[in-house]
């Protein structure tokens, strides 16, 4: 990513408190999708940086917009139900995916195929489980997503189950729809075993409009993490600064590619010293 290199290579030959240089770092990181508010606040604090330290300053002045809630998936004694929520094409159903394949060396898993308004989602999910020999309860096409989320949860509390993912829909009708119907199959789901995360998969690609989903999501079924698919070389990557200094919400995992194997747990110290080199 990168975004600091050409800042950090400046302050080297002049100092911050040059307005040219820090404008155009500004605009920098407004390309970069770290949105106006926060690249504000770090050209702020960017003017404290020294010649002598410029890179571990920086990289403590942007670790320090960072969440400090855990970032490990966070499971319950017994059973471990996680909902994935997110936008259609942002990638959830192959995070659902391999999010199971990533926990199956710790405990038995089941998937639940709940986004029942999409044919094609059931049936890539399905077919995912297969590969994986891991069992997706499903229902029919337009089948009340809450009902499914609701067979899944009684079947993995009657075989022990230790995981349960859910692939929930991405869109409906319109918005309200969407975050009621979300709502609600997580209520039927607490009224028989607590959920123990909510995470919100974002296409890094998408820009501001990834923090836009984000508070829309949050304010309907309490996200607890973040899955940041397409986190790769391009500048963009400062999206994940700007929703974990905008919600406190942390990201635990990252997407970095179309393999089952490429799903990792976010490293917000390696995350940031790629913005700065």
């Amino acid at each position: 990513m990168g975004i600091f290199t050409k800042f950090l290579s400046k302050i080297k030959a002049t100092d911050t408190s040059n307005k040219a240089y820090l404008e155009e770092l500004y605009d920098e990181l407004i390309a970069a999708d770290l949105g106006a508010c926060l690249s504000r606040r770090i050209i702020d604090q960017a003017r404290n940086v020294k010649t002598e330290n410029a890179e571990q300053s920086l990289q403590d002045v942007l670790i320090s917009q960072l969440s400090t809630k855990p970032r490990e998936l966070l499971t319950n004694p017994g059973l471990t139900v996680v909902m994935i929520v997110g936008v259609n094409g942002s990638g959830k159903t192959t995070s659902v995916a391999k999010l199971a394949n990533k926990f199956r060396s710790d405990g038995t898993v089941l998937l639940a195929a709940a986004d029942t308004f999409r044919a094609a989602a059931v049936e890539q999910l399905q077919t995912w489980g297969q590969r994986l020999e891991i069992e997706v309860i499903s229902g029919k096409e337009n089948s009340d997503p809450a009902s499914v989320a609701f067979d899944a949860i009684e079947k993995s509390l009657a075989s022990h189950t230790k995981f349960l993912f859910i692939d929930t829909a991405g869109r409906l009708h319109n918005k309200s729809d969407l975050m009621n119907e979300l709502g609600k199959i997580k209520r039927v789901l607490e009224k028989v075993s607590p959920v123990a995360e909510v995470l919100l998969v974002i296409d890094a690609t998408t820009g501001q409009n990834g923090l836009q989903q984000a508070k829309i999501f949050a304010e309907a079924v309490n996200v607890t993490g973040i899955i940041l698919t397409k986190l790769d070389g391009s500048a963009r990557g400062g999206i994940a600064l700007a929703i974990e200094d905008g919600l406190d919400i942390p990201i635990k995992f990252i997407g970095t590619g179309e393999s089952i194997d490429d799903l990792a747990p976010f490293d917000p110290i390696e995350y940031v010293k790629g913005l700065i080199s």
